[in-house]
């Protein structure tokens, strides 16, 4: 158990399938007792320290958190480092995620979680950098019950799966973000187009992981008009939000 600023909350490294040798891991941080659940998505890094406390700021404010680690069947599954070498190996990771098949594992984070006896029915979806499209697959392919997804990179290859999104969807870019083009945005604008479920918030000034406070580009301004769109969207899925 750790304290948390309002209630202690238990954290733990869990197994969510294997296959073979490789372990799909996740970390969880919960309140004690039955809470509604959110799930996030890391960036390209992986399961960072920094995953790990935001997931555990959710669990102390009633949610339980899961941060499934979708780069377990990688080479090198484990956190890269944001700068340095690393980040080369994050871009060719990423690169060489089989879509697909991180798509069901996002189905068995999700199941887990609503089979436990801990969690409420409904599932948020929450994901930054690669895993904002992520949460977007979520939304399209898992039944979550609504996403967020911050600087997703990628979601405009996804345009054909928009009509399968049924729950409400934001999507958050910052229009001086170097790795998602005006085009990028345009697309999916136009995807988007006559949903009333998504909703697309453009922050003029942000660049990408603006609403990351440990990253250089990180944006107060627009992280703090970003987060609370996030929240209102967290009461209005669970109906109040945990204090």
């Amino acid at each position: 158990m750790r304290p948390g600023s309002s209630r202690l909350i238990s954290t733990a490294t869990i197994s969510l399938a294997r296959e073979g040798n490789r372990n799909f891991d996740a970390y969880l941080a919960q309140p004690a007792g039955k809470a509604p659940s959110i799930v996030i998505f890391t960036e390209m890094f992986g399961l960072s320290r920094h995953n790990r406390e935001m997931a555990d700021s959710y669990a102390q404010r009633g949610f339980n958190a899961l941060v499934p680690n979708l780069y377990w069947r990688a080479d090198y599954p484990g956190e890269l480092a944001y700068d340095g070498p690393d980040r080369d190996t994050a871009w060719a990771r990423l690169r060489a995620l089989d879509i697909d098949a991180a798509g069901r594992d996002i189905g068995t984070a999700v199941g887990w979680l609503r089979n436990q006896a801990f969690a409420g029915d409904k599932v948020f979806a929450l994901g930054f950098c690669a895993g904002g499209r992520m949460a977007f697959i979520a939304a399209a392919r898992a039944g979550v019950d609504a996403a967020a997804s911050f600087y997703g990179l990628g979601i405009a290859k996804h345009v054909a799966e928009f009509d399968a999104v049924k729950c409400p969807v934001q999507l958050h870019y910052g229009l001086k973000d170097p790795h998602i083009p005006q085009s990028e945005i345009d697309a999916v604008a136009l995807a988007a187009r006559g949903r009333p479920t998504i909703e697309i918030f453009l922050y003029p000034e942000a660049g990408h992981s603006f609403f990351n406070p440990i990253r250089p580009a990180y944006h107060a301004a627009s992280a703090k008009l970003a987060g609370a769109r996030l929240e209102a969207l967290i009461a209005r899925v669970f109906a109040a939000v945990p204090v």
